[in-house]
């Protein structure tokens, strides 16, 4: 299994997925465990109109955890194959180990604007 995280450059989840610097995709062996770790630099701009879904997806990537991230965006990787869990945040691969763990599920919160909105608050949060 292939799990993409939008980061940024101190491998914190970035908070909207169309602003992040990087992506990084973790590798994880059929017993759970994270075996290699890749980053790519992510086009800037909005996450529903770039690319990246495709190239994530011909990597073999099929879950994304993401903090927020816009309607368009999800429709877009879910078209490519691949899942999105809202609402994560913090350390990347804590995040990708607490999924693994099946300790995070997804927030149902979409961004609603790509001015930065984040609904209620702000603020998303995994939900464990």
């Amino acid at each position: 299994m292939k799990i993409a995280v939008p980061v940024t450059s101190t491998n914190q989840v970035d908070g909207h997925f169309g602003h992040c610097e990087f992506y990084s995709i973790y590798n994880i062996s059929t017993d759970g465990k994270i075996t290699e770790i890749n980053t790519i630099p992510s086009v800037q701009g909005c996450g529903c109109k770039s690319n990246i879904a495709g190239v994530l997806a011909a990597d073999g990537v099929t879950i994304m955890l993401a903090g927020g991230i816009g309607g368009g965006a999800i429709n877009v990787l879910n078209n490519a194959g691949i899942d999105v869990i809202r609402g994560c945040e913090g350390d990347a691969q804590e995040v990708v180990k607490s999924y693994i763990s099946g300790s995070i599920s997804d927030s149902g919160e979409s961004c609603h604007q790509h001015a930065g909105h984040h609904g209620e608050g702000g603020k998303h949060q995994c939900s464990h």
